[in-house]
C-alpha cells in the first residue's frame, strides 16, 4: 500500500512540475548588428501565458480605488502563479500607481485607456528612484518596476496622465530649488540613499511616468503614451530592453521620450516621439552617485523612428558620469516642421567625469533645425552653475563620433564643437553630412583634434 501511495505521490509531483514548466515565461533572444558589433537582447514572450482581466478582480470604470486595487491583485496572483497577462479591457480606467512584478505583462486591449491620477498622495509611500541622475526616495513613478525580470507593457491601448497638479509643479519655486541643492549635497557627501527623502510640501519632484529600475528582459510594444509628469520612459540600471511601435505625446517640462540611464542592451525601433524635451536622451547618472554605481550605458540601438518635435533627436548627457558608449541611431525621420535644436547633441561639464565614445548616426533626414546637425558642449550646467559648488572637478573625454548620410534643409551650423583646452574632443567623422542652407558658419570649433568631413 505504501508503495502505491509513493508512486501516486511521485506521479502527482511530476504533473505539478509539468504544469509549472508550462507556466514559465519564455525568453527569446534577438541579435542585432551595429557598427560597433553585435548586440544580443533577451525579450520576454507572453504569447502562451495565462490571462487575468482586472474586471475579474473588481475593477470599476470611474472608480479609482477599486481599479487600483484590482490591478494590484491581478498582478500579485499572476506573479504567484508563475506569470501572465494582466488585461486592461476596453474603456477608460482611472487608477493610481502600478507596481509591476516579475513575469507580468500589463496588456491594454484596443480602446483601453489607463488614466493615472495626478494626486501626489496616490504615489506614496516613497520608493527608491532618481531625480536627474541622483538617487533618492521620491514619489513612485506612475508605473514602477524594481528588481523585476521578464516584464512587458503591450497592447493597442493608451497610458495617459492627468496633468493638473503636475503642470503646477513645472515651475521651480524656492522650495523646489532648495530641495535640489539638498539632494545634490547629500549625494556629493555620499549620504546613504535611504536618508535622501525628497517628498515634502515644497520639493515638488515630479515622478517619471514609467521607470524600470534594476530590472531585465523588458518589452514595450504598440502602446500609446499621452502626457507625463517628468521623463516618460526611464530604463535605469536595467538591461535587455525592447521598445517598439510605441507612440509618445508629451509636451510638459522635462518630457524626454526615452531616457536609458546606466542601462545596457537596448533597442528602440519604429516609434513616434512628439516631445516637449529630447526624443531620446542617453544618460548614465550624475557625479558621485554614478561614480559609486560605476555602470555605463552601452549597446543601444535606435532605428526607424519618427520625431514630430523634441529639443534634440538624440541627446547624450548631461548626466553621463558612468560613461556612455556604443550608441547607434539609424534611418530616423524628423518631421518637416519639427521644433528641434540638434540631431545629435553631446553635453557635459567639469563636474561629470565619465566618458563618451563610439556614437554612430546615419541615414537621417530633417527640415529646418534651430541650431545644428551636431553639437558638442563641455560647459553645460543650466541652473546648477551658481546653485551648488563643484566638489570635485572631473572632465569628460569624448571621442569617436561618426555621422554618415545626414541631411537637413536649413541649419544655423553643421557642427559646433566646444571642447576644453586641457582635454580636446577627439576623432569626429562626418561623411555626407549636408544642409541646403547654413545661417552662420558651417563649422564652429574650439579644441578639437582629428576632425574629418567629406
Amino acid at each position: 500500500m505504501n508503495k502505491y501511495l509513493l508512486v501516486g505521490f511521485l506521479f502527482t509531483c511530476f504533473l505539478f512540475s509539468c504544469k509549472q514548466q508550462k507556466k514559465e515565461i519564455a525568453v527569446q533572444t534577438s541579435h542585432i548588428t551595429a557598427p560597433f558589433g553585435k548586440v544580443s537582447i533577451k525579450v520576454p514572450d507572453f504569447s502562451n501565458s495565462e490571462e487575468y482581466s482586472i474586471a475579474d478582480f473588481g475593477a470599476i470604470k470611474g472608480n479609482q480605488e477599486a481599479t487600483t486595487k484590482a490591478i494590484k491583485l491581478a498582478i500579485e496572483e499572476a506573479n504567484q502563479n508563475g506569470g501572465g497577462k494582466v488585461i486592461i479591457p476596453k474603456g477608460e480606467w482611472l487608477t493610481g500607481k502600478i507596481h509591476l512584478k516579475s513575469n507580468i505583462n500589463l496588456y491594454l486591449e484596443k480602446g483601453a485607456v489607463l488614466l493615472f491620477s495626478d494626486n501626489p498622495q496616490d504615489y506614496l509611500p516613497p520608493v527608491h528612484t532618481t531625480w536627474e541622475g541622483l538617487e533618492c526616495y521620491n514619489y513612485s513613478p506612475l508605473i514602477y518596476a524594481y528588481e523585476c525580470k521578464n516584464i512587458a507593457i503591450t497592447g493597442q491601448g493608451e497610458l495617459k496622465a492627468k496633468m493638473d497638479t503636475w503642470r503646477d509643479w513645472f515651475d521651480r519655486p524656492p522650495g523646489h530649488m532648495n530641495s535640489l541643492k539638498r539632494l545634490y549635497n547629500l549625494a556629493a557627501k555620499d549620504i546613504p540613499v535611504e536618508e535622501r527623502q525628497m517628498v515634502s510640501d515644497s520639493s515638488d519632484f515630479r515622478p517619471q511616468f514609467i521607470q524600470f529600475n534594476r530590472s531585465e528582459n523588458i518589452l514595450m510594444d504598440s502602446i500609446t503614451i499621452t502626457h507625463s509628469p517628468f521623463w516618460v520612459i526611464h530604463p535605469y540600471l536595467s538591461k535587455n530592453v525592447t521598445i517598439k511601435n510605441v507612440k509618445v505625446f508629451a509636451h510638459g517640462h522635462n518630457n524626454d521620450g526615452v531616457d536609458p540611464e546606466m542601462s545596457q542592451n537596448i533597442i528602440i525601433e519604429d516609434c513616434v516621439f512628439d516631445q516637449g524635451d529630447d526624443a531620446i536622451a542617453v544618460k548614465s547618472g550624475r557625479n558621485q552617485d554614478a561614480w559609486r554605481l560605476n555602470t555605463p550605458s552601452k549597446n543601444i540601438i535606435i532605428k526607424n523612428c519618427k520625431i514630430i518635435n523634441g529639443h534634440q533627436l538624440l541627446a547624450i548627457g548631461s548626466e553621463l558620469s558612468g560613461g556612455i558608449e556604443n550608441i547607434y541611431m539609424s534611418n530616423c525621420e524628423v518631421a518637416e516642421n519639427a521644433k528641434l535644436n540638434h540631431l545629435l547633441f553631446i553635453k557635459t561639464n567639469e563636474r561629470r567625469g565619465g566618458y563618451v565614445k563610439n556614437i554612430y548616426m546615419d541615414s537621417i533626414q530633417a527640415g529646418k533645425i534651430n541650431a545644428g546637425i551636431l553639437g558638442i558642449e563641455t560647459d553645460v550646467l543650466y541652473q546648477w552653475r551658481d546653485l551648488v559648488p563643484t566638489y570635485e572637478r572631473k572632465l569628460t573625454p569624448i571621442k569617436d563620433i561618426y555621422m554618415n548620410k545626414i541631411h537637413a534643409k536649413n541649419v544655423e551650423f553643421v557642427s559646433r564643437i566646444l571642447g576644453q583646452q586641457e582635454m580636446p574632443i577627439e576623432s569626429i567623422h562626418l561623411k555626407e553630412v549636408t544642409a541646403d542652407s547654413i545661417r552662420t558658419e558651417k563649422n564652429i570649433h574650439e579644441n578639437v583634434n582629428n576632425f574629418n568631413q567629406n
